[in-house]
């Protein structure tokens, strides 16, 4: 019985279904569009969202994904086997067609073979193939009628028909037709007017045929429509080949056929070279450096130089770009060859076959290359020994397909690109890609969709480059989509791009794919090396140590750092210092996609390895960050958690300066890890992860993120809901809220904290929540409230020995002595919270000991003893101090100073203190050094400036409900105004001052002294 022809689509013109010699009718138009859309990318998994997208462009209604859905269901009822071709998978659908099925993928086939056999000297067979895929084309897809998406598809598809016409045209000039081609030629122009190539075959068959006149006349019509629709001239070919057809230049004719007796030699030059991109962007200093490697070769080997780099970087632009530059030097040939190593669906090419196809484009006859392997290498290498020219061997995987290919002595200059680092390539010279520069990435898009387009969206085109990763693949496919979709701006292919899980998708246009590309350097990794990369994928900081990859990859340090070096050979992942590892964004995200399962339901979740890994890294960031914050923040009290998994190695940490460097380098990624913890449901990762890097954000002044942290860690906590976790990141909050000038938010939240520990009988935590209170209600001018709660807080901590938070609450109550004119008690509480920072070896608590003790000195108007204070506090290293502790420490010692009369240094230290980073985001510290300063240029005279200062104080003071600050505030503004003549003024100004101080109990004459 004969067997009943599989089902086959059409969908190179209007869409056909055929299911043997019966035509199937698939639907309507959405069932037409999801068809040919997911026909368009055979085998390959699209979401919904895409296939909405194809269907209603920008307009979908609220039942698209429904309608999709249905269009599914329908089509695998309609169509025979429709649930065998039409495959769930995943997110999406992909249609699981056979290149004889599909139309589609007939005419890839025919053209991948075409420039194989051309390749090799084929013609005759490459012309056939051409013929045969240029038949498939019946017109655009779904006859022009299938919306934006389809559309643009259909475009790139007619690009490469037309590209197929050509390369057919050239074999047969090539092969001597002439006038019989004068027509077929004029046809294709007809569609296609402005495309240069056609119209100098045209000239050329026309010359060929005896028709010199009208070959000229050929080249004044495309001169005059180039000029009038586009505003350029021809290009540099056809202007060429116009001054050859006046010139009537030997070589336009066609060459005799030689004898098929003779043997044909390797005679004139040949070149198999890909075409030099007329946007070629950037690279200059690689291209320099790789020519000048040819320009300073000695010896007489090959000059081998081998250009390396991540897949989608740009290695064989340059190469054949460097080619074309150093043709005329090596006149003989330009051989091209793909050597299939990052092919998709095809295997490396073997030494023996590359060697065979080297041959055939030297012109060696088939029947003279011989047939065993070993023997058609002896003769390339023979050959190659004799001739001067260039070997461009692409897309090679490794060095052992190379190797045999090169031979010694010969004039021969090798480019080899490969996405590994050819470390094993003896002699060789390395470029080696990385991504593009800024402004060449900016150039790149501005040459592909215009200058007027790129100018009136500038900063949108820099997003872009950014988004695209200044990868020159990327930059192309982003680029090219904005050509094709004029209604686009581009900031709205910006804001697709941002998100980040669908930004692979969107990077894919045609043939050309970002996740492609990566998938198939994916893919050439072993399996353990291809588990590591997924693995160190759901690290979402932007670089790491060997220590880090260690836990994430379950892996010794040694093991982990060999890995590391590996996938770097491999330029999957990059290096921008010595031991430190990073993904590039886009390999990131297809690290991050290969980690995704599936369920039944099309929802997307990590797959359980992943999950492992990043339990393992908060497991390891918990241990170092212990680590880091017992030596950096001597006297603190861990937190209770279960014994980690697994036991990680830690970077040798001895000293605080090391855990400081540590901090600093590891602080970003910490925050990484724990939104990420965040995200995934990992709420007690979260909370206790943030109590140890909230020490480290406020010791640098970062007190934004510290605030945000700590209201992330409240979140989890409150999800969590487990007492103990809630009420440390009560209290953490609380201080944040303190420092941030947020004292509302920090009295409840401190108010919060206080009972949960009274309900868990948690006695740290009552002293600790207690001190904190005390603290927002001294600072909001509530001294009766705050002294009591303060005082209490000492007693408990001292009763627990809680050293280092004793030393925190006496050096708060300091200051509400100081206020309240209690000097003897303020001058206790300061110094005693020194020796016990001391003692402890808690430097920066220290630090800000001195300082208060300095303020109460100099209220006291001791101020020489106030000067060595400060002094011996600014001999201590800067970086122990958080930025807006040494803002206030330098203020107080120019007021110090200047008091003393003695003025060097005096103004520099005022100017560094008013213009430290980060001080904006320290209010409480900032209307302190503000009105600081300003009582320092009013005793200096210029109460201007002060006058300034007190202002800028006593609005943001107001603002906060910092009543202390504010009522110092107004006094210095009524001391300016009235040094400026402004008596009224200063009386109105002085008055509310007045009013503020004996509202909060502040003594007129214990006030801070002037």
């Amino acid at each position: 019985m004969r067997q009943t022809p599989p089902v086959r689509f059409r969908i190179l013109g209007s869409l056909e279904c055929w299911d043997g010699d019966e035509r199937v009718h698939v639907g309507g138009p959405v069932s037409e569009r999801v068809l040919v859309t997911l026909l368009l990318e055979p085998q390959r998994v699209l979401p919904v969202h895409r296939l909405v997208e194809a269907v209603w462009d920008e307009d979908a209604p609220a039942t698209a994904a429904h309608q999709v859905r249905k269009a599914v269901a329908e089509l695998r009822q309609r169509i025979p086997d429709g649930r065998t071709l039409i495959a769930t998978d995943g997110p999406g659908y992909r249609a699981a067609v056979t290149p004889e099925q599909l139309d589609l993928l007939q005419f890839t086939d025919a053209l991948r073979r075409a420039r194989d056999h051309a390749a090799a000297g084929l013609t005759a067979e490459a012309t056939a193939l051409l013929r045969e895929a240029v038949a498939l084309w019946r017109g655009p897809v779904l006859s022009g009628n299938g919306g934006a998406v389809v559309d643009a598809a259909s475009a790139s598809l007619e690009e490469r028909r037309m590209t197929a016409v050509e390369q057919l045209f050239d074999l047969r000039l090539e092969a001597g037709e002439g006038a019989e081609l004068v027509a077929e030629i004029r046809e294709a122009i007809g569609g296609n007017p402005l495309r240069e190539t056609l119209r100098g075959q045209l000239m050329l068959a026309l010359y060929r045929s005896g028709r010199q006149a009208e070959a000229l006349e050929e080249y004044g019509n495309i001169r005059a429509l180039l000029d009038e629709e586009l505003g350029i001239q021809p290009g540099d070919a056809l202007r060429e080949l116009h001054q050859a057809i006046l010139r009537n230049d030997p070589s336009l004719t066609v060459a005799a056929a030689p004898s098929p007796a003779a043997a044909p030699a390797v005679t004139g030059s040949r070149s198999t070279l890909p075409y030099d991109l007329r946007d070629f962007t950037g690279r200059e200093e690689e291209l320099h450096k790789l020519l000048g490697f040819v320009e300073g070769a000695t010896g007489s080997g090959p000059l081998i130089i081998a250009i390396d780099g991540m897949g989608g970087s740009g290695k064989t632009s340059l190469a054949v770009r460097a080619a074309h530059q150093l043709a005329e030097q090596y006149p003989d040939a330009q051989l091209h060859l793909d050597l299939r190593g990052y092919t998709p669906g095809e295997e490396p090419l073997a030494p023996p076959a590359a060697a065979e196809a080297l041959l055939r484009m030297l012109g060696i006859p088939g029947e003279r290359i011989p047939d065993d392997p070993q023997g058609r290498i002896n003769l390339w290498r023979s050959t190659m020994t004799k001739h001067r020219m260039i070997l461009l061997l692409d897309n090679v995987v490794d060095e052992a397909q190379v190797k045999p290919l090169l031979a010694s002595p010969t004039g021969t200059v090798v480019l080899i690109t490969s996405r590994a680092l050819l470390v094993d390539l003896d002699a060789a010279h390395s470029v080696s890609l990385g991504t593009m520069a800024p402004p060449d990435s900016v150039a790149l898009i501005v040459g592909i969709i215009g200058e007027r387009r790129a100018e009136a969206e500038p900063s949108a085109v820099a997003d872009l480059a950014d988004l695209a990763g200044h990868l020159p693949l990327a930059l192309r496919i982003a680029a090219a989509r904005l050509r094709k979709r004029p209604r686009w701006t581009v900031r709205y292919l910006v804001d697709r791009l941002r998100d980040d899980t669908h930004r692979l998708a969107e990077l894919s246009a045609g043939e050309r794919s970002v996740e492609v590309t990566l998938r198939l350097s994916y893919e050439g990794l072993g399996a353990d090396y291809r588990k590591s990369f997924r693995l160190l994928g759901q690290y979402p900081g932007a670089d790491l140590d060997v220590y880090t990859a260690a836990a994430l990859l379950d892996l010794g340090v040694r093991d982990a750092e060999d890995v590391l070096e590996y996938l770097l050979d491999m330029h999957l992942v990059q290096q921008h210092e010595p031991g430190r590892y990073a993904f590039h964004d886009l390999v990131r995200s297809f690290a991050l996609l290969l980690s995704h399962t599936r369920s039944s339901g099309g929802t997307g979740e990590f797959s359980e390895e992943a999950a492992g890994a990043v339990r393992r890294l908060l497991e390891f960031s918990l241990t170092a960050s212990d680590a880091a914050c017992d030596l950096l923040f001597p006297g603190r009290v861990r937190m209770a958690r279960p014994a980690p998994s697994f036991r990680p190695e830690l970077a040798p940490l001895s000293t605080p300066e090391a855990a400081r460097d540590w901090f600093e380098r590891e602080q970003d990624s910490l925050l990484a890890a724990i939104a990420l913890a965040f995200r995934r449901g990992l709420d007690r990762e979260v909370a206790l992860l943030a109590a140890n890097v909230v020490f480290h954000l406020d010791l640098r002044g970062r007190l934004d993120d510290f605030l945000a942290l700590c209201r992330t860690a409240l979140a989890a906590a409150r999800r969590l809901n487990e007492a103990d976790l809630l009420r440390l990141s009560l209290s953490n909050l609380a201080v944040a809220c303190w420092k941030r000038g947020r004292f509302e938010d920090g009295i409840a939240a401190a108010v919060e904290a206080h009972e949960l520990a009274v309900e868990l009988g948690d006695r740290r935590g009552q002293a600790k929540d207690t001190g904190v209170l005390g603290l927002l209600l001294a600072t909001t001018g509530r001294f009766d409230e705050a002294l009591p709660r303060l005082e209490q807080s000492i007693a408990l901590k001292r009763e627990l020995g809680a050293e280092r938070a004793e030393s925190e609450s006496l050096s708060n109550v300091s200051g509400v002595y100081m206020e309240r004119g209690c000097f003897e008690e303020a001058v206790s509480a300061a110094t005693r919270s020194i020796e016990l920072a001391r003692t402890l070896g808690a430097s920066e608590k220290e630090l800000v000991g001195l300082t208060d003790l300095a303020q109460v000195q100099l209220a006291m108007g001791e101020v020489a003893t106030a000067a060595r204070t400060l002094a011996a506090a600014r001999e201590r290293a800067p970086g122990a101090l958080a930025p807006a502790d040494r803002a206030l420490q330098l203020v107080l010692s120019a007021e110090a100073e200047g008091r003393l009369g003695r003025r060097q240094q005096v103004l520099s230290w005022v100017e560094e203190a008013l213009a430290t980073k980060g001080l904006e985001d320290a209010p409480v510290r900032e209307v302190t050094v503000w009105n600081t300063a300003g009582r320092f240029f009013h005793r200096d005279g210029d109460h201007e400036r002060a006058l300034g200062l007190h202002r800028q104080a006593h609005v943001s003071a107001a603002r906060l409900g910092h009543r202390v600050e504010e009522a110092y505030a107004l006094d210095g503004i009524a001391r300016a105004l009235a040094a400026l003549g402004d008596a009224e003024g200063a009386a109105e100004r002085g008055a509310a001052a007045e009013e503020a101080f004996r509202a909060m109990g502040i003594p007129g004459r214990f006030r801070r002294a002037d």
